[in-house]
């Protein structure tokens, strides 16, 4: 008889790794969320809050974000303009939960998400960015990818998945290839959500706990937690390689997904002069929250 336990639940979660320059054991298996992690979840990474968003504000702020949203999309069915928007961060760093509350009152038949599979024998032998160009948005639409062409700058050179060459060559050609995303005329967006380290472990093991997502949760995600300064190494290549004046690099500090979620929301809708834009309604960014390229990750 097959054994029908998911991955998450095969999984053997104990692992050294090395948290703000000191060795910790982390046993993801373990339901107790360590102190060390709790203690820190919120602030690590230089995080400027000690507390959440207040619930009822950010349900109230987004609620008003979501409004202008939904005039945005009717000002592109009606003009034909394109937007783009690409979310990156790490693991857990909140961008299936962004792009949902972006897009919850959005018509899905315009503002489409793609979130794309590791690709095929066939989508192996293609120019690498040839599957995400057949994703572009047409008139009226509005487009999110929950990962990106940015693959190649992340986890696929930390994990082995491409070569170097490859890798070297995916940071030389990208910000062309963009120059031709916003040469078309499609107003682009690329998000990188920021997430402390603390803040990734406790949703890690969030997920790995819960009956509704442990799914979420893979080997690849275990492997990686041992891998936190290389991806951090990786990530400040791509950013300061591939932040340009014409498809710059929006940094998001996420350890809080209620204020991450609100700013993305601002930045887009600031940044598009539609009719009968609420500026009052969309309100200023958090600074604190909201920056750009890799001088505000460094700021943390």
């Amino acid at each position: 008889m097959k054994n029908d336990k998911s991955k998450a639940e095969m999984t053997t979660g104990c692992i050294r790794i090395d948290v703000g320059g000191k060795e910790r054991l982390f046993d993801i298996d373990d339901p107790v969320l360590p102190d060390w992690v709790d203690k820190h979840k919120l602030t690590c990474g230089g995080y400027p809050y000690d507390e959440k968003m207040d619930k009822d504000e950010y349900e109230e702020t987004v609620e008003r974000l979501q409004i202008e949203l939904v005039k945005l999309l009717a000002w592109m069915q009606a003009t034909g303009e394109r937007v783009m928007v690409v979310f990156e961060g790490r693991d857990a760093a909140g961008k299936g939960g962004t792009i949902d509350t972006l897009r919850q009152y959005m018509n899905r038949r315009t503002a489409r998400n793609v979130a794309l599979t590791k690709p095929t024998e066939t989508e192996r032998g293609q120019w690498y960015y040839q599957r995400y160009v057949a994703q572009f948005p047409t008139a009226g639409e509005f487009v999110t990818f929950d990962r990106s062409w940015y693959n190649r700058a992340g986890v696929e050179p930390v994990m082995g998945f491409c070569t170097p060459d490859q890798h070297a060559r995916f940071l030389e050609e990208t910000p062309q290839y963009e120059v031709a995303i916003v040469r078309e005329g499609i107003r682009f967006f690329k998000f990188w959500l920021d997430l402390g380290q603390e803040m990734q472990l406790k949703r890690f093991h969030d997920r790995r706990h819960s009956p509704l997502t442990n799914w979420k949760f893979s080997d690849i995600d275990l492997a990686g937690l041992t891998k936190w300064a290389e991806y951090g190494t990786a990530r400040d290549q791509m950013i300061e390689t591939t932040h340009t004046d014409h498809a710059p690099w929006i940094v998001v500090r996420s350890n809080d997904k209620r204020r991450a979620r609100i700013e993305v929301m601002r930045r887009i809708l600031k940044s598009i002069p539609y009719a009968r834009r609420d500026d009052a309604a969309i309100g200023k960014p958090d600074k604190k929250i909201v920056g750009m390229g890799l001088g505000f990750i460094r700021d943390n």
